[in-house]
């Protein structure tokens, strides 16, 4: 009953933010990928806003409803019966009176099962695609006859493209360059890899008076060189390539690299994908809470392990989910790869168990849950430690960020903050 009444809420929205779409035309911007979406989708907003009238995605509502919310410019109306009324009064008055719509959406989609992108696409078709990495063992990948099928569905939104439109992809991607060569789109690339269209040199930590405050990475574009500065927040993955990506699209745009940088001089990190926090007692946390996959992790481990002026490297990691019959393997690889980069391991959850019996040098300490890591943690912190925290969104290690917060006014810079989140066990 609850997946019939969920499908035609579905349905309804659809209608309505289709019709919205029909009657007012927007450009449609369209982030895909397993990693980095919305550090992706709100970089490419913040670039764009410099020539048009964006709306983006709210955080990370990529959903076949959190795509209608955002298409009809509507708060999440779960749980209240008037706000639902509100939502469809709004729709009404959009398709009936003019108004002064958006006229380019940045819409972050994806997909937790098969077909949940062929929905989303009979909703709204883009008119330029982002996609961001195509790892090996994706996340959600447990839904999933295989990690082909999963990369196949997020790739699919470039195949509604239509010819010569703007097809944005990642350099580095062996899958993206691979799946382009299918579309008639006009592919741009981004990234590290010699050729990439917007190029990436030089990635480096940023250092604030010998404090790090982010990532600074030299870019070449066409004929054009610039220095991005990402503020507040760390990691190749988490947030560079997000803003080489956004980068891309301006260009695709014919915005140039100098007043794409300079729109991004404002852009701020979203929650939970590699923010800098002050920590007690003279720590620092990299808050990459919001969630986790193997490619995630990985990379953030990398990020971890040449942290510059760090006491001792601690990597909190939490489970990774929805990783189906590979998620032995990954948590055995993973474990490694952590007990090789940090100098402590702290391990968060029963898959993350598996980290205790990796090879590699650091210690491990074992926790069932956030809230028994986040006390024991809260007696172990040193001056000039730098803690990494990570996990996927159910093990809620932003638990033990806030825990550890040097200004616990800081918890409101944190993930799943609001009432609902917060009343959950």
């Amino acid at each position: 009953m609850k997946d019939l009444f969920k499908f035609i809420v579905a349905f309804f929205l659809g209608l309505l933010a289709r019709a919205v779409v029909c009657r007012y035309r927007p450009h449609i911007v369209m982030v895909t990928g397993s990693v980095g979406k919305t550090s992706t989708k709100d970089a490419v907003a913040a670039v764009l806003a410099a020539r048009f009238f964006v709306r983006k995605s709210d955080k990370s509502f990529n959903s076949e409803f959190g795509v209608p919310f955002t298409i009809l410019g509507a708060d999440n109306p779960w749980g209240n019966p008037l706000a639902w009324l509100s939502l469809v009064k709004h729709a009404i008055v959009l398709l009936i009176l003019p108004n002064h719509y958006p006229n380019m959406l940045v819409l972050e989609v994806g997909a937790d099962r098969p077909g949940d992108l062929e929905r989303i696409l009979s909703i709204a078709t883009p008119d330029a695609v982002v996609v961001t990495r195509l790892p090996d063992i994706p996340v959600h990948v447990e839904a999933y006859a295989s990690p082909e099928a999963v990369r196949e569905e997020e790739f699919s939104p470039a195949h509604a493209l239509s010819a010569a439109a703007p097809l944005i992809i990642c350099a580095d991607d062996p899958y993206a360059i691979e799946s382009a060569k299918s579309t008639p789109a006009q592919v741009s690339t981004y990234g590290v890899a010699v050729g990439a269209g917007v190029h990436i040199k030089m990635v480096d930590f940023n250092e604030t008076d010998g404090v790090v405050s982010g990532m600074r990475a030299s870019i070449t574009s066409g004929g054009e060189s610039g220095e991005l500065v990402v503020k507040g927040s760390v990691g190749s993955t988490t947030q560079v390539l997000p803003m080489v990506a956004a980068l891309a699209v301006a260009k695709a745009f014919d915005i140039s690299l100098t007043d794409a940088l300079l729109a991004l001089d404002a852009y701020e990190p979203p929650p939970g994908r590699g923010r800098l926090l002050a920590g007690k007692d003279g720590s620092l946390i990299i808050d990459d809470s919001y969630n986790a996959s193997p490619i995630a992790v990985e990379k953030a481990l990398a990020t971890l392990a040449y942290f510059p002026h760090a006491t001792r490297r601690i990597a909190v990691l939490g489970d990774m989910l929805e990783l189906g019959r590979y998620s032995v393997a990954e948590h055995a690889r993973i474990g490694a790869l952590a007990r090789d980069s940090a100098d402590l391991v702290v391990a968060v959850g029963i898959r993350a168990r598996a980290f205790a019996n990796a090879e590699g040098r650091a210690e491990v300490l074992l926790f069932d849950n956030s809230h028994a890591a986040a006390d024991a943690i809260s007696e172990i912190i040193l001056p000039g430690d730098v803690v990494l925290v990570k996990g996927s969104q159910s093990i809620r290690t932003e638990r033990i960020v806030k825990a550890l917060l040097a200004d616990p006014a800081d918890a409101e810079k944190l993930v799943r903050q609001e009432s609902a989140w917060q009343r959950k066990v």
